[in-house]
């Protein structure tokens, strides 16, 4: 018996938590490898390895003289009584039952001598189990009930690992203790681990304990759950034993360990002996959570069958479904038995990863998809931001058509045909609204921020956008008014205040005095700031809303630039008893002069969020943006020449310091170049300086200058005017996309305001009101539209998008019906081929099963009747597709029988033939309906 080489299976463990993803913004440590340890009873099935023993025999003094002289069978009267007794252990465990009786009968031997870990011969026999050696053992006063060195092992621990319920009833009959080292592991458990059914039957007859006195150890119906032992299982239960007794620091059940190993009768068996199925681990795990960890298919169907609890969250917010997308073997079996049960598909963890995340993360589409199916949101976003179409695109690209091709199946046509009035074509929104709650906008802003932006273009797309703009629009309208407004208002202090030459020695009770302000520009003034403030709080509210966006938005640090330096020169309490200009500080004429840029900069950027005006708006930007870049660039040629020019003209001013002389050479770019007043002056400095030429140095002054006029003038300058060309182009080139993205983010900001949480405590009309003004329906459930492609009539969307919409259906009918041609012609030959196969094949019977008797005939006929023939009965016409009948002319056969049987044979040929022909014509019909 080799029961040295069985060995207990494990599983890899890992305690420690591992990284879900490797962004580093991705806010949080996830693990995505189970966190399953595997329980270790025992490395060993049994209970000592047999090499082990050996080795442990042989270190016995004398232990090779006893095994020589056993084997030459030399053993008599004058042996050493410890070679007997040495004799009598190797006997034993080498099962020499005869070397064994001759030595308890003939010698006076130590049965219960032991070797040096405390093992003696009935230890050795048990373990083998040997139950003749045993009983004869025990009959010459064995001690049944002894323990080895180590205090852990009984004869009848040895026996139940064996298996042996022989040698397990001997010892039970001469003494020995059934429950003994239940507190660590009896006798029970050992012949369940070795899954031996009569002996486990005989121990539990016997009165074994299938139960153990302390918590959280081990019980025999641990180890049977672990090694799915269910015969052995069903005996414990069926004498008692406690269902949901917890093991180890982990603290499971037994329908833990059979779930996480996936022996599903195991689990049944619990559940029928009522086995809490919702029971809990130390890590708040359910069975189920331990089952999809481990992908235990089998299971988890009998756990979701059985009524176990899906919505559950275990150790940092995950769920079942989380578990299940851990592993690539068999994730989506597991995932799809969940979703059928109505997991929530959206549910985050602590660090905001929905199961669309861990899908996309670990690269299994399937998985994404199947999610998808089942409602997931794309757009979902974990605590650091990123959204689960961020890690589609990057990780699952292949996801990314199949998804938009649902929008293609979201306009549907009615029954009429699509050239008529009275077709309807019917858009059905709620593909782009995966999450309600969030408002409308997100998906088509998600998609923009991971470089799709084609799928704004799609007729669905944008026929949505123009709709969610027509509703929204009047919030910008208010923005707009509102901007104007304040632009307006300050820009009338401005004027009141800093645009006047007050001379400050002038006597302010003068009436016409310069530094008085007019009397309405303290109002406005406090007006003013009254406007400020509240644009002060609207963009404290937008950065407590999310401050990482907040401050990727540069307009924002342009407004926070304007409202510190309108706070800064608006101070109408200065103004209010003298209306004197000249109390104002002149730092702050310095400070109004940017400012006032500022304000109508930032008004000229709000008129380009309108649709119609943003193009342009984008041009300048853009443009502005790459001078700036090409001024960076060519930077140190610019330099070169302003100092330069400010060696060769130390007299003209404009280059006496370097400073001007840089701005001075910047202006000179765009053709002012000034070349009489440069190397020539104007006539009266030409008589205050007849002595004194313009131009110090002639040559070298000429030669730079042309030199200037050729590579900055002509070349540098018409070079930023070509790229500037070429900026436009590209934009005019993709100017529907950028507006359909720009619409797109703009109603996106707005509807994030609209629907954030720091307004639950607005006041709720107010809020709704907005809210639902803002949405296109006030359910996700109507988010549809319906329109009339071919109705003049019809005025609710531009024609451009219409069309749009009809070459997409029209596209869509002419590709399925291409389809159906294809496969209409595939099924037509695939059907001649089955009809001719099917003619010839019954043609062919026909004639095999005739052969016979008409060559009996014809020998016959032949032999006696020599005027006797026989013509063909039968011939296929291919032409007509025909079965034609030839007269058969049989003369005189010699035998009635033989006649009678022909006679058969024909008229069964003839009813064949009538049917063969009414199918061939059944089948040619049906050929010419379908072309």
């Amino acid at each position: 018996m080799d029961w040295s080489k069985t060995r207990m299976t494990s599983l890899d463990c890992d305690d420690e938590d591992k990284s879900i993803s490797s962004e580093s913004s991705g806010g949080g440590m996830q693990e995505i490898t189970p966190n399953i340890q595997q329980h270790h009873f025992r490395e060993d099935l049994e209970i000592w390895n047999a090499d082990e023993i050996g080795m442990t025999l042989k270190m016995i003094p004398f232990a090779d003289k006893a095994q020589e002289l056993l084997d030459l069978n030399l053993i008599d009267e004058n042996t050493d009584p410890a070679i007997l007794n040495i004799a009598l252990l190797l006997a034993c465990w080498n099962s020499e039952i005869q070397n064994v009786q001759r030595l308890l009968q003939t010698y006076n031997v130590d049965v219960n001598f032991q070797d040096l870990k405390g093992r003696t011969p009935l230890h050795l026999c048990c373990i083998n189990g040997d139950h003749f050696i045993t009983k004869l053992l025990l009959r010459h006063n064995a001690i049944a009930h002894i323990w080895d060195s180590t205090e852990k092992v009984t004869p009848l621990h040895c026996a139940a690992s064996a298996g042996s319920a022989e040698c397990c009833i001997h010892l039970l009959k001469n003494g020995a203790q059934i429950n003994s080292g239940i507190e660590k592991k009896s006798a029970l458990a050992y012949a369940v681990q070795k899954n031996a059914v009569n002996c486990v039957k005989t121990l539990l007859q016997y009165g074994a304990n299938p139960n153990t006195p302390q918590v959280y150890t081990e019980t025999p119906l641990h180890v049977a759950a672990t090694y799915g032992h269910a015969e052995s299982m069903k005996l414990l239960l069926d004498y008692g034993a406690v269902v949901g007794s917890q093991f180890g620091r982990r603290r499971l059940t037994a329908l833990h360990l059979a779930a996480e190993e996936d022996f599903h009768e195991c689990v049944k068996l619990l559940l029928d002996a009522g086995a809490n199925i919702n029971s809990l681990n130390v890590d708040d795990q359910t069975p189920l959570h331990l089952a999809c960890l481990s992908q235990a298919v089998k299971t988890v169907e009998v756990l979701i069958e059985r009524g176990a609890n899906v919505h559950s969250i275990y150790k940092d917010g995950r769920t079942a479904l989380h578990a299940a997308i851990v592993k690539e073997s068999r994730f989506w079996d597991c995932a799809r038995l969940l979703l059928e049960a109505n997991v929530d598909p959206n549910r985050v963890d602590n660090f905001g990863y929905s199961p669309l995340h861990i899908a996309a993360l670990n690269e299994f589409s399937s998985c994404v998809l199947l999610l998808l199916d089942f409602g997931a949101d794309i757009t979902a976003r974990t605590n650091g931001g990123i959204s689960a179409l961020s890690f589609i695109v990057r990780r699952t690209p292949e996801v990314i058509p199949k998804y938009v091709a649902k929008f293609d199946s979201a306009v549907k046509v009615n029954d009429h045909e699509i050239g008529d009035v009275d077709c309807e074509i019917k858009l059905d929104f709620r593909v782009l609204v995966p999450n309600f709650e969030r408002g409308e906008t997100e998906l088509l802003l998600a998609f923009i921020e991971v470089g799709q932006k084609h799928v704004l273009k799609h007729p669905l797309s944008e026929t949505f956008l123009f709709l969610k703009w027509r509703r929204i629009r009047k919030f910008f309208l208010f923005s707009l008014f509102y901007h104007f407004v304040f632009v307006l208002m300050f820009t009338i202090y401005i004027l009141g205040v800093y645009v006047r030459d007050c001379d400050r020695d002038d006597d302010i009770t003068d009436a016409a005095s310069d530094c008085r302000a007019p009397t309405y520009i303290v109002p406005v003034g406090y007006v003013v700031i009254l406007l400020n403030m509240i644009l002060l709080l609207k963009e404290i509210f937008q950065m407590a809303h999310g401050f990482n966006s907040y401050a990727n938005y540069w307009e924002n640090w342009l407004q926070w630039l304007i409202i510190i330096g309108v706070f800064s020169c608006s101070n109408p309490h200065k103004l209010i008893s003298k209306y004197d200009i000249s109390l104002v500080p002149m730092w702050q004429h310095h400070v109004a002069a940017i400012v006032i840029w500022l304000v109508w900069l930032e008004l000229m950027l709000i008129v380009g969020r309108f649709p119609i005006f943003g193009l342009y708006i984008q041009m300048f930007q853009t443009v502005a943006i790459n001078f700036s870049k090409f001024l960076l660039a060519y930077c140190c040629l610019l330099i070169a020449f302003a100092l330069s020019f400010g060696v060769l003209f130390p007299n003209y001013p404009s280059f006496e310091y370097v400073p001007w002389a840089l701005l001075k050479t910047v202006i000179m770019m765009s053709g002012e170049l000034e070349f009489e007043d440069i190397f020539y002056g104007d006539d009266e400095q030409k008589k205050d300086e007849d002595d004194d030429p313009q131009v110090k140095y002639p040559v070298t002054s000429h030669i730079v200058f042309f030199t200037f006029v050729l590579l900055i003038t002509i070349i540098l300058t018409n070079l930023m005017v070509g790229l500037a060309v070429s900026d436009i182009q590209g934009l005019q080139d993709s100017a529907g996309l950028d507006r359909l993205s720009r619409q797109a983010e703009l109603v996106s900001r707005l509807e994030s305001f609209l629907f954030s949480k720091l307004l639950k405590k607005a006041p709720s009309k107010i809020l709704r009101w907005c809210q639902q003004k803002s949405l296109l329906r006030s359910s996700r459930y109507h988010l549809q539209f319906n329109i009339k492609p071919n109705d003049p009539r019809e005025k609710r969307i531009p024609r451009d998008i219409i069309n749009s919409i009809y070459k997409l259906v029209a596209e869509r009918r002419d590709r399925n019906q291409s389809i159906r041609r294809r496969k209409r012609r595939n099924n037509m030959s695939l059907f001649n081929e089955y009809e001719d196969s099917l003619i010839k094949n019954t043609y062919s019977e026909i004639e095999l099963r005739q052969t016979p008797t008409i060559r009996a005939f014809r020998h016959h006929t032949m032999s006696d009747t020599p005027t006797g023939t026989l013509q063909k009965p039968l011939l296929y016409d291919s032409s007509s597709t025909q079965y034609l009948k030839v007269s058969s002319d049989i003369s005189d056969p010699s035998t009635p029988s033989l006649r009678k049987q022909i006679k058969v044979i024909i008229d069964t040929q003839d009813s064949i033939l009538i049917k063969l022909n009414s199918i061939a014509k059944d089948i040619s019909t049906i050929k010419n309906q379908k072309m």
